[in-house]
Order: C-alpha cells, then structure tokens, then sequence
C-alpha cells in the first residue's frame, strides 16, 4: 500500500534524516509520534531505572515501588486513562518465601532401597507451602495432552491419581523437521508449569521433572549453572509465586543420576524409553514396581505482599473497533541487591518499561489514534516467574478474546553477544548492532509479516532464530509467554542475551540507543498496522493449520 501526505517542512526534514535511503515514506496520521521517540528520553528513562536509587528493583521491594510511581506519572502525563477502579494500578498479592536449602529434599525408594538427594547437586525446585508429600511414583512420558498435535496424549489409559507421577522435560522429537510438535524448536507444550498442571488435572499429587537422557541441550541444572552466582541467588534471594496460583502440587526438576535410580525399577533404560516416544507419539505403559518418593519441602520464612501492574489505555478512535486490543508490554522488576552487589537490570528491563513509556507518550502526542485501544502494561514480578503476566492473563481488564495482538519488550537495549547463555547452543552474528530478535512468530506469520512490511521504513535486520531454539526454553521465558496460552498472537522482541545479563554490569551505559530508538519506532508503526488493519493476526498453536494470508 502506498500513502500520499504533507507534513510540515521542519517535520519532513527531520524524518528524512532518520530514514535508510530508498525506505516508504511514513504516512502523515502516523508522523508526528514517529517523531517524537527519541534517543535522550530512553537515556533518561533508563539511567533512573537502573540508578543506585531503585537498588535492582526487586519486586516487592522499595526500589520497585518507585519504579511503580515512575512509570505510573508517566503514564499519568502522557493522558492515558486509569482503568484499574481510577488508577492505573492492578494489584496482585505475592506469596514470598526463602527455601532451606540444607532442608528441603529428596528421597526415592527402589527395591527398598532409600537413595536421598541434595538440593542443586541432584534437583531444583521450590514450593510456597512447606509440607512433605510422599506417594508412589508413575511415570507419565513427557506429560503432555496436546489435542492438537494428532491427539497426542501422554496419560492416555494411565491413572496417576493420588500419585508423584515422572515425566521427562521438553516435547517429543524437538530436534526434528518433521516433528508433529511445530518441527524443530519448542512448543507451548514444553512448558514446566503446564506439566505440573496437566498432572494435577489428572490427580497426581506432585510432580518429577526428569532430564531428558537423549538431550541435546543443558538440563534445568546445567543451564543454571552457566549463570554467574546462581548458588548465592538461591540462598539470598526470596522466591515469589501468585497467592491466586493454578498450580496446586509441587515439583521437583531432577538430574541424571536421579533418573537412573527411577527407571531401575522398571527394567529399563530411560534412554530407551525417551527413544521410544519420539520414535512412535504413543503412551509408554511403563510400571515403576515398588518405586516411591518424599519430597520434604522447607522454607525458613513465608509472608504475603501486594505489588501492582502498571496499566494504561489509549482509547481507539472507532466506534466499535475501540472495545478491541493491541497490548504493549514490559516488565520493570530485575533482581536487587544481594550478596554485597545491585543488579541493576538496565537491559533486562529498563529497556523495555522505558520503551513502553516512550511509546505511550509518542501515541498520545500523535493526533490521529488507531481505531483500536491500545493498553500499555508493566508487569510486575517477571523475574519471580512472569507472576505479573499470568496474573493478568487469568484476569484480564480487557477480554483476551478481543486482543488482537501483544508486543512485549524485554532486553530491548542491548547488541546480542555470545555469553555463557548460547555458548554450544546458538549461533550469534558477529555484527548486532541493527539487529532484532522476534520470539513466538512461528505460530503467527501474519504478525511477522507486518512487522517485515513496517521494517521497509525503520530497516532494522529481524532474526527470528530462537523460534527454532530447543536448547534454552527462550520462548517461555518473557511476558508475552502467558498471552500465547491464551491463544493471543503474542511476540516478544529482544535483542538478545550477552555477558552481563543477570549481572551487576548489567549498567545503563552499556545500551545501544539509537538502536533501541529504531526498535520502538518499529513498534510504533506496527502497533499502529495492528490497530488499523481489517485483519489483525492471528495465533495457531499447530502451525499446519495455519492458512494465513502473508503479505
């Protein structure tokens, strides 16, 4: 589509400079916010963000309150509407606890034999509510019921009620071209927490989360290990989850030896096992005679806080289209100060909640609007486990079934290096420096494709490589993820991880701005295509069943 306008000379020369040569014009009811989007508000923004004075942001903590108040003024100036009871603020109540390392634990019985495990060195995983479960244990495949991958069903014909049931992490055939599950790369379906609650819907009691033993990627543990001080993290960081939580049944992630120990009670091997699966898409009827579990969950502390999503509307200009949604996203906690150190977190996520801000104010200077709303959210609690998403996605102040779209920002600042994250797992170019990374497109081309049209003007390169990704689970990993459940064309854009992410170097002066200034102005034009078009995208969780029109 070409667009015929007249803007005014200073606006026209000053757009011309930020164009690559040869790229569209941009259409006159969309210039004036182009315009606005600039490199010393994002600098601004994010120095304070990531400043001694918000101490790494720790969700429920006095530096996420002032990030809270920050982005709630700028909201508040920019004119967007509250919608949460007269604020822009959705609270969410916080179950916060710290694990006993030392205590809590794990012991299978086989043959009679008891066989106890270290935290770390044998397992991870913790659990708001102290208590000890113990039952047999069931072994359940990969703990999937996916409907929509050729009926697949890993509890077809089993009965775990009552019990621990195993279940190997990831999906079948991840590493395959012809893999039912979308080819290579992860789907939805490898997502822990799915797990945990397919197997509580089929009454288990609690969860095993086995490493896969024909991998090809890290385990839980392994990846874990790649991050600087993940020990201390453990010990000095409190873990969170929602009080208004699906998951009703712990789970443990275990390693190898762990594993062994399981499967010696049923005759076979586990790589045999896993072998078979991915080898035949059928249940595994497989009996783990005599083999049981405890799993003693401790905690030393527990309390219960409110933190809030931030939540500004931008009313659509139409009629009827107005009561639909293109959400743009964030998170503005990171992990805070422990160990004699502050995380600043100016990457991961000051970047994107300043993004968000810059986006608002830059829509809300634009005289024309889009014919549908737009909401801007910050979510809270991200790194706890996207806390403040799922909230949202299971209580949505706008329907889901009307949101047309999610762009979500998380790590927009930075040039993607190689780090101890992708080392061995992916492959990063030498020159990132205009280079965007778009996460979740598989299962909505459309969505990719306008963001390709728009980039006709901004002309940033998009890489869509971790949608192949079956190593890092990166695709479940930020805010967008809880949308997709949901069946909501969600992406997330990223510019990808590098040496200081989750470090205290992660500092403010280490951002490329004018690139993080390209990114939004991108999403100011998509977001706007979003909000205009007759046919907004759509999701397929099966990506065969898609038959979308790409142009």
């Amino acid at each position: 589509m070409r667009f015929r306008f007249v803007v005014g000379a200073a606006l026209a020369s000053t757009l011309a400079a930020q164009l690559p040569v040869g790229a569209p014009k941009i259409p006159a009811n969309r210039a004036k916010g182009y315009a606005t989007i600039q490199v010393s508000d994002l600098q601004r923004d994010v120095t304070y963000l990531a400043s001694p004075e918000l101490a790494g942001r720790m969700s429920l903590s006095e530096g996420a309150d002032r990030a809270i108040h920050f982005v709630t003024d700028s909201f508040k100036q920019a004119g967007l509407q509250p919608i949460v009871n007269g604020t822009y603020l959705q609270p969410l109540a916080i179950v916060e606890y710290h694990p006993d390392l030392e205590k809590t634990s794990l012991t299978v019985k086989v043959g009679g034999e008891a066989h106890a495990y270290k935290f770390l060195k044998d397992f991870t995983g913790t659990y708001p509510e102290a208590q000890t479960v113990h039952g047999d244990l069931a072994f359940a495949g990969y703990g999937i019921t996916a409907p929509e991958f050729g009926k697949y069903d890993d509890y077809a014909g089993l009965n775990v009620a009552g019990k621990i049931v195993v279940v190997f992490d990831h999906e079948p055939q991840e590493d395959d071209p012809k893999s039912i599950f979308n080819g290579v790369g992860n789907t939805r379906y490898a997502n822990v927490r799915l797990k945990v609650i397919n197997a509580q819907k089929h009454g288990a009691i609690a969860v095993l989360i086995a490493n896969e033993p024909n991998r090809k990627h890290p385990s839980n543990i392994e990846r874990l290990s790649r991050i600087k001080g993940i020990v201390e993290r453990y010990r000095m960081m409190p873990q969170q989850a929602l009080a208004d939580s699906e998951l009703r049944i712990p789970a443990f992630s275990i390693n190898d030896n762990v594993v062994n120990d399981i499967f010696a009670s049923s005759g076979r091997k586990a790589s045999e096992v896993q072998a078979q699966l991915d080898n035949t898409l059928k249940p595994v009827a497989l009996e783990l005679r005599g083999a049981s579990a405890d799993m003693n969950i401790v905690n030393t502390d527990r309390r219960i806080a409110t933190t809030y999503n931030v939540v500004g509307l931008l009313e659509g200009s139409d009629p009827k289209l107005k009561a639909e949604t293109v959400v743009i996203s964030a998170h503005y906690d990171h992990d805070g100060t422990y160990g004699g150190n502050t995380y600043p977190g100016a990457d991961d996520n000051a970047s994107g909640t300043a993004g968000v801000m810059e986006l608002a104010k830059a829509f809300a200077a634009n005289q024309a609007r889009p014919k549908r709303s737009l909401l801007f959210v910050v979510f809270a609690a991200e790194e706890r486990g996207l806390l403040g998403s799922y909230y949202y996605a299971a209580h949505p102040l706008r329907e889901l079934k009307t949101t047309r779209a999610v762009i979500n920002f998380d790590m927009i600042g930075r040039n993607e290096a190689p780090s101890a994250q992708t080392q061995g797992l992916m492959q990063i170019d030498p020159d990132t420096s205009n280079e965007l990374n778009l996460i979740g497109t598989n299962n909505t081309p459309d969505y990719r494709a306008t963001v390709a049209q728009e980039d006709q003007i901004v002309g940033l390169k998009i890489n869509t490589k971790w949608d192949k990704d079956s190593a890092l689970n990166v695709i479940q990993r930020s805010d967008q993820f809880p949308f997709t459940l949901k069946d909501v064309p969600a992406v997330w854009w990223f510019t990808g991880f590098h040496p200081d992410y989750h470090q205290p170097t992660d500092t403010a002066d280490k951002l490329n701005y004018d690139k993080m200034a390209r990114i939004l102005k991108l999403a100011y034009l998509t977001a706007f295509r979003f909000g205009e078009t007759a046919t907004p995208p759509t999701y397929h969780a099966n990506v065969a069943d898609c038959t979308c029109e790409v142009y």
